[in-house]
């Protein structure tokens, strides 16, 4: 890479959609990775498992913020599904549920901050 490539890249801003959107990409392709490993491959699949519960838990925390901005009934819906989040992803680890339905949530509020949902309504 060039050192001008290097410095464009560098100095390339995100608008914190993209960076949440490109955090929840991150996110997602781990846990789709680790869906394709057995079940019981606890050590295998818990790395993205706590990984995805912790980002939650922080979308969680700052929605619970009183200088976020986002309009409060959307703060509420984040603060709830990262509780679904938590309780789910222990069902998951015990083995109880499948990991795609978190992976399902995570595409949905992905589509949601690519503005593909706003388009399509």
């Amino acid at each position: 890479m060039s050192l001008q490539a290097y410095q464009q890249a560098a100095t390339r801003v995100e608008t914190p959609r993209e960076t949440e959107y490109r955090l929840f990409a991150q996110v997602t392709l781990a846990l789709v990775e680790a869906s394709r490993l057995d079940r019981t491959d606890l050590a295998g699949r818990a790395p993205a498992l706590d990984w995805n519960r912790r980002m939650w838990s922080v979308l969680a925390v700052d929605c619970g913020s009183p200088d976020n901005q986002l309009p409060p009934e959307i703060r509420a819906g984040i603060i709830s599904l990262s509780i679904w989040v938590g309780k789910y992803t222990s069902d998951v680890i015990r083995g109880d549920d499948d990991i795609q339905d978190l992976i399902d949530v995570n595409r949905m509020i992905m589509q949601g901050l690519s503005g593909k949902a706003e388009a399509a309504a």
